[in-house]
């Protein structure tokens, strides 16, 4: 099992939803964030005054999902996150020792099955 964790544009958000379901995940947790990398915050005008955002709004995606997936979530991610333009966000992935599902006390793949 590997644990994906994605930052991306908000609006970018619906078609990668779309896409990870499709490609196999069978559910994720979502969080709005604000971060910057090498995009180091932009310069706004707001009534006339120039200032700086340093953070920027991003959606940050958790994925649980089993090692035969990964690959295919990944691709679908990278594929409708990308604009081509700075800012597009990461894609990190982690190995997850043990999942429990709550309610039934699933655990590990069957925990994380849809």
């Amino acid at each position: 099992m590997k644990m994906i964790v994605a930052v991306i544009k908000p609006s970018r958000l619906d078609a990668v939803l779309e896409a990870v379901t499709e490609a196999g995940a069978s559910g994720l947790t979502v969080t709005e964030v604000r971060g910057y990398g090498r995009q180091k915050g932009k310069t706004e005008v707001y009534r006339g005054a120039e200032y700086e955002v340093k953070l920027l709004p991003k959606v940050k995606l958790e994925i649980a999902v089993p090692t035969d997936v990964l690959e295919p979530v990944i691709e679908a991610l990278q594929r409708t996150a990308n604009t081509g333009k700075i800012g597009d966000g990461k894609v990190f992935v982690m190995d997850l020792e043990q999942a429990l599902r709550i309610r039934t006390g699933e655990r590990d793949a069957a925990a994380i099955a849809g």
